[in-house]
Protein backbone atom coordinates (compact mmCIF):
# COMPACT_ATOMS: atom_id res chain seq x y z
CA UNK A 1 0.00 0.00 0.00
CA UNK A 2 1.35 3.42 -1.15
CA UNK A 3 1.69 6.00 2.02
CA UNK A 4 -1.18 8.82 2.25
CA UNK A 5 1.70 11.13 2.42
CA UNK A 6 4.48 11.40 0.34
CA UNK A 7 7.78 13.26 1.81
CA UNK A 8 7.89 16.05 -0.42
CA UNK A 9 4.04 16.52 0.79
CA UNK A 10 4.67 16.94 4.26
CA UNK A 11 7.25 19.45 4.15
CA UNK A 12 5.48 21.61 2.47
CA UNK A 13 3.03 21.05 4.67
CA UNK A 14 5.11 21.81 7.15
CA UNK A 15 6.74 24.70 5.63
CA UNK A 16 3.40 26.12 5.13
CA UNK A 17 2.41 25.91 8.86
CA UNK A 18 5.70 27.25 9.99
CA UNK A 19 5.34 30.58 7.78
CA UNK A 20 1.73 31.25 8.79
CA UNK A 21 2.32 31.05 12.67
CA UNK A 22 5.93 32.97 12.09
CA UNK A 23 3.14 35.46 10.14
CA UNK A 24 1.12 35.91 12.93
CA UNK A 25 3.86 36.41 15.11
CA UNK A 26 5.52 39.02 12.54
CA UNK A 27 1.90 40.92 12.63
CA UNK A 28 1.51 40.69 16.31
CA UNK A 29 4.73 42.20 16.66
CA UNK A 30 4.10 44.89 14.14
CA UNK A 31 0.63 45.19 15.86
CA UNK A 32 2.56 46.28 19.06
CA UNK A 33 5.15 48.41 17.63
CA UNK A 34 2.41 50.88 15.93
CA UNK A 35 0.42 50.69 19.30
CA UNK A 36 3.46 51.28 20.99
CA UNK A 37 4.49 54.80 18.56
CA UNK A 38 0.38 55.51 18.89
CA UNK A 39 1.31 55.86 22.50
CA UNK A 40 4.20 58.17 21.91
CA UNK A 41 2.97 60.06 19.70
CA UNK A 42 -0.04 61.01 21.64
CA UNK A 43 2.09 61.79 25.13
CA UNK A 44 3.76 64.96 24.78
CA UNK A 45 5.48 67.57 27.01
CA UNK A 46 5.14 70.88 26.02
CA UNK A 47 7.87 72.77 24.07
CA UNK A 48 8.53 75.63 22.08
CA UNK A 49 11.16 76.98 19.84
CA UNK A 50 12.22 80.63 19.85
CA UNK A 51 14.14 81.61 16.48
CA UNK A 52 13.55 85.43 16.42
CA UNK A 53 13.29 87.87 19.36
CA UNK A 54 10.23 89.89 19.27
CA UNK A 55 8.45 86.98 17.35
CA UNK A 56 6.10 84.18 18.63
CA UNK A 57 7.42 80.81 18.95
CA UNK A 58 6.80 77.59 16.96
CA UNK A 59 5.00 74.74 19.30
CA UNK A 60 4.22 71.30 19.33
CA UNK A 61 0.97 72.19 17.86
CA UNK A 62 -0.75 75.41 16.10
CA UNK A 63 -3.42 77.85 17.40
CA UNK A 64 -5.82 76.16 14.98
CA UNK A 65 -4.90 72.66 15.93
CA UNK A 66 -5.44 73.20 19.50
CA UNK A 67 -8.59 75.46 19.30
CA UNK A 68 -10.14 71.96 18.36
CA UNK A 69 -9.87 70.66 21.56
CA UNK A 70 -11.01 74.04 23.22
CA UNK A 71 -6.85 74.95 24.45
CA UNK A 72 -4.52 77.73 24.19
CA UNK A 73 -1.02 78.51 23.89
CA UNK A 74 -0.85 82.37 22.17
CA UNK A 75 -3.76 85.20 21.92
CA UNK A 76 -4.04 87.54 18.99
CA UNK A 77 -0.05 87.62 17.33
CA UNK A 78 -1.06 91.19 15.70
CA UNK A 79 -1.73 92.51 19.32
CA UNK A 80 0.80 93.78 21.65
CA UNK A 81 -1.21 92.44 24.86
CA UNK A 82 0.15 89.80 27.13
CA UNK A 83 -2.01 87.00 29.08
CA UNK A 84 0.53 86.78 32.43
CA UNK A 85 -0.29 83.28 34.48
CA UNK A 86 1.78 82.26 37.40
CA UNK A 87 1.96 78.38 38.45
CA UNK A 88 1.86 77.28 41.98
CA UNK A 89 2.33 73.95 44.07
CA UNK A 90 3.09 75.61 46.80
CA UNK A 91 3.69 79.07 48.94
CA UNK A 92 7.06 80.32 49.32
CA UNK A 93 6.79 83.42 50.44
CA UNK A 94 7.11 85.74 47.65
CA UNK A 95 2.66 85.22 46.87
CA UNK A 96 2.44 88.05 48.97
CA UNK A 97 5.22 90.44 46.99
CA UNK A 98 3.74 89.46 43.60
CA UNK A 99 0.37 90.42 44.50
CA UNK A 100 1.54 93.90 45.39
CA UNK A 101 3.21 94.14 41.95
CA UNK A 102 0.28 93.38 40.59
CA UNK A 103 -2.20 95.61 42.17
CA UNK A 104 0.76 98.44 41.65
CA UNK A 105 0.27 98.19 37.52
CA UNK A 106 -3.77 97.19 38.00
CA UNK A 107 -2.82 94.11 36.12
CA UNK A 108 -4.90 90.96 36.79
CA UNK A 109 -3.46 87.56 35.63
CA UNK A 110 -4.52 83.64 36.49
CA UNK A 111 -2.72 81.79 39.05
CA UNK A 112 -2.94 77.55 38.51
CA UNK A 113 -2.83 76.25 42.26
CA UNK A 114 -2.92 72.66 43.27
CA UNK A 115 -4.42 71.17 45.99
CA UNK A 116 -1.78 71.93 48.51
CA UNK A 117 -1.15 75.67 48.35
CA UNK A 118 -5.03 76.31 48.72
CA UNK A 119 -5.31 74.04 51.82
CA UNK A 120 -1.97 75.71 53.03
CA UNK A 121 -2.54 79.28 51.92
CA UNK A 122 -5.92 79.80 52.09
CA UNK A 123 -5.84 83.86 52.98
CA UNK A 124 -3.43 84.31 50.21
CA UNK A 125 -5.77 82.48 47.74
CA UNK A 126 -8.93 84.98 48.84
CA UNK A 127 -6.32 87.89 48.16
CA UNK A 128 -6.37 86.55 45.04
CA UNK A 129 -10.09 86.45 44.24
CA UNK A 130 -10.83 89.90 46.36
CA UNK A 131 -7.90 91.35 44.25
CA UNK A 132 -9.74 90.47 40.98
CA UNK A 133 -7.50 87.55 39.52
CA UNK A 134 -8.62 84.45 38.06
CA UNK A 135 -7.47 81.10 40.07
CA UNK A 136 -7.56 77.92 37.99
CA UNK A 137 -6.82 74.30 38.09
CA UNK A 138 -3.54 73.13 37.97
CA UNK A 139 -4.74 69.64 39.57
CA UNK A 140 -4.92 68.69 43.02
CA UNK A 141 -2.09 66.73 43.29
CA UNK A 142 0.16 67.45 40.36
CA UNK A 143 0.56 64.26 38.92
CA UNK A 144 1.50 63.37 35.07
CA UNK A 145 -1.52 63.46 33.75
CA UNK A 146 -0.95 62.01 30.39
CA UNK A 147 -0.84 59.03 32.14
CA UNK A 148 -4.28 58.62 33.49
CA UNK A 149 -6.48 56.89 30.88
CA UNK A 150 -9.32 56.58 32.60
CA UNK A 151 -12.05 59.88 32.42
CA UNK A 152 -12.66 59.06 36.32
CA UNK A 153 -9.19 59.49 37.45
CA UNK A 154 -9.19 62.80 35.45
CA UNK A 155 -11.90 63.92 36.66
CA UNK A 156 -11.44 63.26 40.31
CA UNK A 157 -7.74 65.77 40.18
CA UNK A 158 -9.78 67.96 38.76
CA UNK A 159 -13.15 67.93 40.94
CA UNK A 160 -10.66 67.65 43.69
CA UNK A 161 -9.31 71.13 43.37
CA UNK A 162 -12.61 72.62 42.67
CA UNK A 163 -13.98 71.45 45.71
CA UNK A 164 -11.01 72.80 47.69
CA UNK A 165 -10.95 75.66 46.17
CA UNK A 166 -14.79 76.42 46.71
CA UNK A 167 -14.32 75.68 50.81
CA UNK A 168 -11.91 78.25 51.14
CA UNK A 169 -13.63 81.29 49.12
CA UNK A 170 -17.44 80.29 49.02
CA UNK A 171 -17.07 81.02 44.90
CA UNK A 172 -16.68 78.49 41.95
CA UNK A 173 -13.71 77.79 40.17
CA UNK A 174 -13.26 79.14 36.81
CA UNK A 175 -12.64 75.84 34.29
CA UNK A 176 -9.33 76.80 33.08
CA UNK A 177 -7.01 73.91 33.49
CA UNK A 178 -3.27 73.54 32.93
CA UNK A 179 -1.33 70.20 32.68
CA UNK A 180 1.44 69.37 35.34
CA UNK A 181 4.79 70.08 33.91
CA UNK A 182 3.06 70.70 30.66
CA UNK A 183 2.55 67.31 30.06
CA UNK A 184 -0.46 65.95 28.15
CA UNK A 185 -1.96 64.19 25.22
CA UNK A 186 -4.93 64.26 22.83
CA UNK A 187 -6.90 62.32 24.96
CA UNK A 188 -6.43 64.41 28.02
CA UNK A 189 -7.04 67.30 26.61
CA UNK A 190 -10.86 65.63 25.01
CA UNK A 191 -11.49 65.12 28.57
CA UNK A 192 -10.81 67.74 29.76
CA UNK A 193 -12.96 69.81 27.39
CA UNK A 194 -15.80 66.88 28.05
CA UNK A 195 -15.32 68.32 31.22
CA UNK A 196 -16.04 71.86 30.39
CA UNK A 197 -12.22 72.81 30.46
CA UNK A 198 -10.32 74.76 28.25
CA UNK A 199 -6.85 73.68 28.61
CA UNK A 200 -4.01 76.80 28.93
CA UNK A 201 0.10 75.98 27.80
CA UNK A 202 2.31 78.78 27.22
CA UNK A 203 4.08 80.66 24.79
CA UNK A 204 7.09 81.97 27.14
CA UNK A 205 8.29 81.20 30.16
CA UNK A 206 12.11 80.56 31.51
CA UNK A 207 13.45 78.10 34.36
CA UNK A 208 12.39 79.94 37.60
CA UNK A 209 11.68 77.10 39.52
CA UNK A 210 14.69 76.09 41.04
CA UNK A 211 14.75 77.01 44.98
CA UNK A 212 18.75 77.07 44.66
CA UNK A 213 19.27 77.90 41.90
CA UNK A 214 17.38 80.78 40.62
CA UNK A 215 17.89 82.76 37.87
CA UNK A 216 19.75 86.52 37.77
CA UNK A 217 17.94 89.81 37.16
CA UNK A 218 19.93 89.87 34.52
CA UNK A 219 19.31 86.35 33.09
CA UNK A 220 15.66 86.93 33.54
CA UNK A 221 15.23 90.30 31.76
CA UNK A 222 17.03 88.57 28.98
CA UNK A 223 14.89 85.49 28.19
CA UNK A 224 11.38 87.68 29.70
CA UNK A 225 12.10 90.69 27.33
CA UNK A 226 13.85 89.77 24.68
CA UNK A 227 11.54 86.92 23.88
CA UNK A 228 8.34 88.27 24.84
CA UNK A 229 5.73 88.78 21.41
CA UNK A 230 2.20 90.08 20.60
CA UNK A 231 -0.21 87.85 22.49
CA UNK A 232 2.27 85.95 24.55
CA UNK A 233 0.62 84.08 27.45
CA UNK A 234 3.36 83.96 29.97
CA UNK A 235 4.12 81.15 32.75
CA UNK A 236 5.63 82.19 36.05
CA UNK A 237 6.11 80.63 38.98
CA UNK A 238 4.97 82.28 42.53
CA UNK A 239 7.82 79.81 43.91
CA UNK A 240 10.32 82.40 42.51
CA UNK A 241 12.54 84.57 44.69
CA UNK A 242 13.76 86.07 41.69
CA UNK A 243 10.70 86.93 40.05
CA UNK A 244 8.77 88.17 43.02
CA UNK A 245 11.64 90.88 42.97
CA UNK A 246 11.66 92.20 39.21
CA UNK A 247 8.19 91.67 38.33
CA UNK A 248 7.64 95.58 39.33
CA UNK A 249 10.20 96.60 37.16
CA UNK A 250 9.36 94.33 34.36
CA UNK A 251 5.57 94.99 34.47
CA UNK A 252 7.51 98.75 33.87
CA UNK A 253 9.80 97.50 31.26
CA UNK A 254 6.91 95.90 29.39
CA UNK A 255 4.92 98.88 29.49
CA UNK A 256 7.30 100.99 28.00
CA UNK A 257 7.75 98.67 25.09
CA UNK A 258 3.87 99.31 23.99
CA UNK A 259 2.84 95.94 25.70
CA UNK A 260 -0.89 96.27 27.81
CA UNK A 261 -2.17 93.08 29.75
CA UNK A 262 -5.23 91.01 29.32
CA UNK A 263 -7.09 88.49 30.64
CA UNK A 264 -7.52 84.60 29.90
CA UNK A 265 -11.09 85.22 29.91
CA UNK A 266 -10.55 88.16 26.86
CA UNK A 267 -8.37 85.64 25.22
CA UNK A 268 -11.10 83.04 25.49
CA UNK A 269 -14.00 85.46 24.07
CA UNK A 270 -11.87 86.62 21.04
CA UNK A 271 -11.10 83.63 19.93
CA UNK A 272 -14.41 82.34 20.05
CA UNK A 273 -15.45 85.48 18.09
CA UNK A 274 -13.27 84.84 15.28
Amino acid sequence: MKPLFNNKLIIAILLVTLLYFLGGGIALLSEAYANDQLKKSCEENWGLGFYSDGQPPTANATPDELKQYGAYYLGDTKEKVIYLTFDAGYENGYTAVILDALKKHNVKVTFFLVGNYITSSPDLVKRMVEEGHNVANHTYSHPNMSSISSLEAFQKELVDLETAFEEVTGQKLVKYYRPPQGKYSISNLKMAQELGYKTFFWSLAYVDWYNDKQPTKEAAFKKLLGRIHPGAIVLLHCTSKTNSEILDELLTKWEEMGYSFGTLDELVQSSEHK
